[in-house]
Order: structure tokens, then sequence, then C-alpha cells
């Protein structure tokens, strides 16, 4: 297990737990854990998938506004300060890992925590998990990412409500309106996930990576650039040992027994 103060990172076979370790402050995220997730994920010792989570009974209540350390986010210079050397690049790091990321949420997912979790491949919550975008009953503006993300996950319509609004979306309504993968009960979301991240580590590491690069290229490009893009992607993961054992797999009618390289 890595030695940081904040998060608990440790590898499990071929998937890499990151777990935000603040339970007494529902794990709120001050530039500190930031930092610390950033260097959990920069080096992923050969790690095949990620999964996120929080300990005790929160995902992660959003940036930690109370802290007294110096790296406080309070202030709108101190604010923009923190975003831009601590937060940003933590989420861009964990949207642009080239493997599967999986977060799993029960209790709140606010504010930078609701970014955190959205920013992986795949979210899992349970009944008692909730996604805020609290920023409007505070006199802010989203971060991290979620004015991006949210209109490409939920249309205009729902995240204008969310950003706006700062309505609670329930495990179950966010399922329900695309937000996020799955909703299960609260004492089936370690196993969910767990069997999704196990599942994502056993599969083709190369051409996963270049499907998640795609898909998000896809958001911006069109398609003439999607289809070169696509077509550079297929060359790469093509040329991999992954690709001739899932031909073989397919000819001998077997499962493929995936190594990702």
């Amino acid at each position: 297990m890595s030695d940081f103060e904040m998060i608990r990172s440790e590898r499990e076979g071929d998937v890499l737990k990151i777990t935000l370790d603040r339970p007494e402050r529902l794990n709120a995220c001050p530039p500190q854990m930031a930092d610390e997730i950033f260097a959990a994920i920069t080096d992923l010792g050969g790690a095949r998938a990620v999964l996120l989570s929080g300990a005790g009974r929160a995902f992660c209540s959003g940036a930690d506004l109370a802290t007294n350390s110096k790296m406080s986010v309070s202030g709108g210079d101190r604010a923009f300060g923190s975003l831009s050397h601590h937060y940003n690049p933590m989420i861009q790091a964990l949207a642009s890992l080239p493997v599967p990321v999986v977060s799993v949420v029960q209790g709140p997912a606010a504010g930078i925590g609701c970014s955190i979790a959205l920013a992986a491949d795949f979210v899992i919550a349970g009944k008692s998990g909730y996604f805020l975008q609290a920023f409007a009953n505070i006199g802010l503006v989203p971060d991290g990412g979620s004015s991006w993300m949210l209109p490409r996950l939920v249309g205009m319509a729902q995240a204008t409500r969310m950003i706006m609004l700062g309505e609670k979306i329930p495990g179950e309504e966010a399922e329900r309106i695309g937000l996020i993968y799955k909703c299960v009960e609260d004492d089936a979301l370690e196993s969910e996930a767990d069997a999704l991240v196990q599942r994502l580590a056993q599969g083709p590491t190369v051409a996963l990576g270049a499907m998640k690069q795609v898909l998000r290229d896809g958001l911006e490009n069109n398609l003439t650039a999607t289809l070169a893009a696509e077509a550079r992607a297929q060359r790469r993961a093509g040329s991999t040992q992954d690709a001739v054992e899932g031909a073989m797999a397919f000819l001998q009618k077997r499962k493929a027994e995936f190594k990702g390289a």
C-alpha cells in the first residue's frame, strides 16, 4: 500500500484500488487529496483497471471549504489557483487514463466529488448514493469539468437543472437519465463493482484504452476525423498479442484469455 495521508492506494492483482479516506469529513477533498489521487494514478505499475471508492458512508462531499491549511480552496483567487494547479490536473489525468476506471458511489458525490465520480468510465451507485451540483446553493459555478461532462451525459436540459437548481439526483434517477452506468442495492454495491472491475481488468487492455480515447475524441470531432481516429486505433489494437488471442479464441470457440499486451 502506498504512503498517502488522505487516500489509500493498493494493488490487488491487475486492479489498482484507490479509496478516498477521510470518512470523518465525508471524504471532502482538499487540494492535497487531489494531488494524492493524481500521484496514485500517474504510475499504474502495470494495473489494467482502476477502482475508485470512498471510505465510510460517502463517496466525496466536495471540496473541503473548512480546511485551515494553506491549501484551502476558499476565496476566489485561491479557488482559481486550487483548480488550476490541483483539481483540474487530477480530473484530466483520471479521465485520460489508458485503462478502464470504475467509481463506486455511496452517499454523496457532491461538487468536485461529483466530477471525480463521473470522470470514470463506469459509475455504479448504491441506492443511498446521490449526485449533487451544489454550486448554485453557495454562489459559485460548476468546476472539475462538470460543465463539459453533464451536457454530454444527460443533455442540456438535465444538465441545466442539476447546475442551476442544485438538486440532488438519487442513484436510481441517475441511472434512469443516463448519468451513470448502474444503480444497485447498497449491500450489493461492493460485489457488483468488484465483478465489473475484474471483468475489465481481464479484457484486452490496449484495445480498451484505444476505445476510451476514440469515444472521448468523438465528442468533439466530426465523422471524418472520427473514422480516421478509429482506423489508427484499430491499427494499434490489431498489432497486439491480445488481438491474435481473440481471433484464435473465436475460431476455436473458446473464451479468450487476454494478457493486456
